[in-house]
Parts: structure tokens; C-alpha cells; sequence
């Protein structure tokens, strides 16, 4: 029987090192937008603070969302949101957990950790920063495949699923935050020379497709053009996607099925499945996506307070 604290950080690991990754995505697919814009684009860097919650935090340190600005806040400082500190809690967790966790997972994390510490810095040119996002990405997903080919199919991988399955399913609904945002504030246009926004806005969805390494998975399933209401209804609603958020809450359903008095958790997830499945997109983006997104965020933070107090909680 898996101790509840010991749940708990196994749970805590897994969704620190899924927000890393997805952390590491958004940057990258930021500054990767930057290269198939027009000259004069600019983009909409508050959106990504805007994505962590982390407004106040950032506003209380900066006075312009500007792209160094942004990026030192979500990379490297001490703030309990970067990808250092969040690296930190996810090491300090397979620490503290090596005894029911593969060793040479807690080494990868650690090793990962002391990497971004020591170029974190370098990262506010872009060159250098492409190229860390990706060590960062990769490492995760050897991590991540670490974990899946040496862990027993015990309780604790069922935590260790539960924690990326949810992480990965509400960052997918952040990522199409972006996307319906206003992320393309400022393209050169005038009078005499206006500028069509429809062709960099479908290079904007190309671009959060490739930010989920979802591009190619996408194509074949629309055979058509880009369009927003393809990109969204792929992300939220595709049961085949490993990232979509309506395959990661089916997952969590069937993870639920293994282990003990989970009802109330089944309950809750259920019910946001719906929610994600019933969603009318068409409707949505013409008005209310914004809405609905920040609904359904709600939604999974209720799936996490339910898992709280079921496993979790009653330890304190």
C-alpha cells in the first residue's frame, strides 16, 4: 500500500516535469513564431505570463511584458514559476521519492536541473535559447520514457500518471488560450496598404500545432487548410491525440479504475470529459471560447482539489 505522502510527491513529480516540458514548448513556439512573422510584428508576451497565472507576480517585478523581460521571468528567476524553480520542486520530489522511483529517473531530473541553472542566462539570445528549449524538451520525453519502460504498473505509476495526464490536459487548454488571445496585436498596416491578419493567424495555429509536436498527427487527420476551428477541435476534443486534452481525461478515467475509493475523483472527471466533448467550437470561437476555457480550467482544478482530498489530505 503507497503512502499518502509518498503518493502525493510521486503525483507532484510528474506534473512538475510535464509543466516543464509544456513550459519549454510555449517558449519555443514563441520564439520560433517571431522567424515567420513580418518585420514589425509584435507579439503578445504578456499572453504568456497570462498563460502561468503569474500576472501580479511579474507586474510587481517589471514594468513592460517585453521579450527579454518575459523570458527571464519564466526561464530562470527565482519566482516559484520558471523552469529552473519548477525543475527544482520536481528534483527535490524524485529525491525524496528514489525509493519507489527509478534511480537513474531522479539522476536524468538532476542532471536536467543542473544544465538549465547553468545556461539559463545565455537563453536571452535567441540562438542559444532555441537550442536549450529543445535539450530541455527532449529530456523530459527520455525521462518520461524512462519512467514508462522501468516503472512496475504499481500505484505509484498510476500516481505518476494521474499527475502528467492532468498537467498535459489542462496545459493543452492554456495552449489554445493562446491561440484565441490577442497575440497579434500590432502588424504594420496603413491606409493605403492594409494588412490581411487570416494568413498569420493560421500561421499562428501552425505554430501551436508544431509547439505540441502535433502538426503531423493533425494532417492527417484534416486533410484541409489550417484553420482554427480544426486546430481547436483536434487539441480539446480528439480521443487518439496523446496531448488533446479529451484523450488525457480518458486516460485519467481509466488510471481512476486501478486504484481505491476513487468516486468522487471518477465523478469529476467524467463530468469535464463531457464538457470537452460537448463543446460546440464553432460556436465557441465566433463568441465565448475565452469563457469556456476559463471554465474549463476551473473544471480541472477541481479534478486536482478532489484528488487532494482523496489520497492526499487526510495524511496533513
Amino acid at each position: 500500500m503507497l503512502l499518502s505522502r509518498v503518493a502525493e510527491r510521486v503525483y507532484w513529480q510528474a506534473r512538475y516535469l510535464e509543466r516543464v516540458e509544456n513550459m519549454a514548448r510555449l517558449l519555443e513556439v514563441f520564439s520560433t513564431l517571431m522567424l515567420d512573422l513580418p518585420p514589425g510584428t509584435k507579439l503578445g508576451w504578456r499572453t504568456l505570463v497570462q498563460i502561468t497565472g503569474s500576472e501580479i507576480a511579474f507586474d510587481g517585478r517589471y514594468k513592460q511584458p517585453t521579450e527579454r523581460n518575459v523570458i527571464q521571468f519564466l526561464l530562470f528567476e527565482n519566482n516559484g514559476m520558471s523552469i529552473l524553480d519548477i525543475l527544482s520542486l520536481a528534483r527535490e520530489n524524485a529525491r525524496t521519492t528514489r525509493e519507489i522511483m527509478p534511480t537513474e529517473a531522479f539522476e536524468e531530473i538532476n542532471n536536467l536541473y543542473f544544465y538549465v541553472r547553468d545556461r539559463a542566462a545565455k537563453t536571452l539570445t535567441r540562438g542559444e535559447r532555441h537550442k536549450m528549449l529543445d535539450e530541455v524538451i527532449a529530456a523530459c520525453q527520455q525521462i518520461w520514457g524512462m519512467l514508462a519502460g522501468t516503472m512496475s504498473r504499481d500505484e505509484a505509476y498510476s500516481f505518476v500518471r494521474l499527475g502528467r495526464g492532468l498537467e498535459r490536459a489542462d496545459m493543452t487548454t492554456r495552449i489554445v488560450d493562446v491561440g484565441s488571445g490577442n497575440m497579434l496585436p500590432s502588424l504594420s498596416s496603413t491606409e493605403a496598404q492594409p494588412v490581411r491578419v487570416e494568413p498569420y493567424e493560421n500561421i499562428l495555429w501552425m505554430n501551436i500545432l508544431r509547439s505540441q509536436s502535433a502538426y503531423q498527427m493533425y494532417r492527417q487527420h484534416v486533410r484541409n487548410r489550417i484553420s482554427a476551428v480544426d486546430v481547436v477541435k483536434f487539441l480539446l476534443q480528439n480521443n487518439e491525440f496523446p496531448r488533446a486534452t479529451a484523450h488525457n481525461l480518458t486516460t485519467l478515467s481509466k488510471v481512476l479504475a486501478r486504484l481505491p475509493n476513487n468516486t468522487g475523483v471518477a465523478r469529476q472527471v467524467n463530468k469535464t470529459r463531457q464538457m470537452v466533448q460537448r463543446a460546440n467550437v464553432n460556436r465557441l470561437l465566433k463568441r465565448g471560447l475565452l469563457r469556456y476555457i476559463d471554465k474549463l480550467q476551473i473544471e480541472m482544478a477541481a479534478i486536482h482539489q478532489k484528488i487532494a482530498e482523496t489520497w492526499f489530505l487526510p495524511y496533513k
